[in-house]
């Protein structure tokens, strides 16, 4: 893979996204104020817990402010840089569009997932990290760089891994052709993510530090920065992705095995 030219071409996208939002305002302004209602939302609730309450699961509020900065900052991620493009995956499929992307000379993976930056989700993006940048300052503990640095990139890593476990979700509707695949299941198994895994009990947290990794893209980065010994949470993380991502792919060329094109 030639990743000069894939920078370029993402570069296009970009260019195109920013252009095409600026013709919605309305659109714009929207999504700011619904997401920053929902990042207040967020903060208020466990604000609300911890009136009544020091700890939440072993975590003061100090740490679970950081908890809610990380996945907020990975949910704007995602509805700037994903969701459009998995949003329209079961219509390319079903309607035989994906032909288009088929016969360009780039990955078709590539083109479907990432032709379509949400310009209009960007400064949201921008705001969720404001607010992880205050709930890191605003912590009393002792952090360290390297803790950080560590814990910004399994952010990250959680930004990815929610791509990976959404398209994943789409993806059956090469089999289904039903519009949205399994994609009203992950949107109400994703609320998972907003609560700390260490609330839930032990099979439960199994699940979702594994099968459904909800826990992995947020809580467990968050968990990095205060456990003492944090290596096993950082292995288990970069295997899972690992996985996750094989999948991703090897389901993906299945589905492109069985796709009736429009001109078939």
């Amino acid at each position: 893979m030639n990743l000069a030219r894939y920078a370029r071409l993402y570069g296009h996208f970009l260019r195109f996204s920013f252009s095409k939002a600026l013709e919605f305002r309305v659109d714009f302004y929207f999504r700011v104020g619904m997401d920053v209602a929902y990042y207040a939302m967020n903060l208020a609730f466990f604000k609300i817990i911890f009136l009544h309450s020091k700890y939440l699961a072993g975590w003061t509020d100090g740490q679970v402010t950081i908890f809610v900065g990380a996945f907020i900052v990975v949910d704007a991620i995602h509805m700037t840089v994903f969701a459009n493009n998995i949003f329209q995956i079961g219509d390319l499929i079903n309607k035989g569009d994906l032909d288009y992307y088929l016969v360009r000379p780039v990955s078709t993976f590539f083109f479907v997932s990432f032709r379509d930056f949400a310009a209009n989700s960007f400064l949201n993006l921008i705001i969720a990290v404001g607010v992880l940048i205050w709930a890191l300052a605003r912590y009393t503990g002792a952090l360290g760089w390297a803790r950080i640095s560590v814990f910004l990139l399994l952010i990250l890593n959680g930004a990815l891994l929610h791509f990976l476990v959404a398209i994943l979700f789409i993806l059956p509707t090469f089999w289904t052709h039903s519009r949205r695949g399994l994609q009203p299941l992950f949107w109400q198994t994703a609320r998972f993510m907003e609560r700390p895994h260490s609330i839930f009990t032990s099979p439960m947290r199994w699940i979702l530090l594994t099968i459904l990794p909800f826990s992995l893209m947020a809580s467990v980065p968050s968990a990095v920065l205060f456990e003492p010994r944090p290596g096993l949470l950082i292995v288990g993380t970069a295997v899972v992705t690992v996985l996750f991502f094989s999948a991703v792919q090897w389901v993906w060329r299945k589905g492109l095995a069985v796709y009736a094109s429009a001109s078939s």
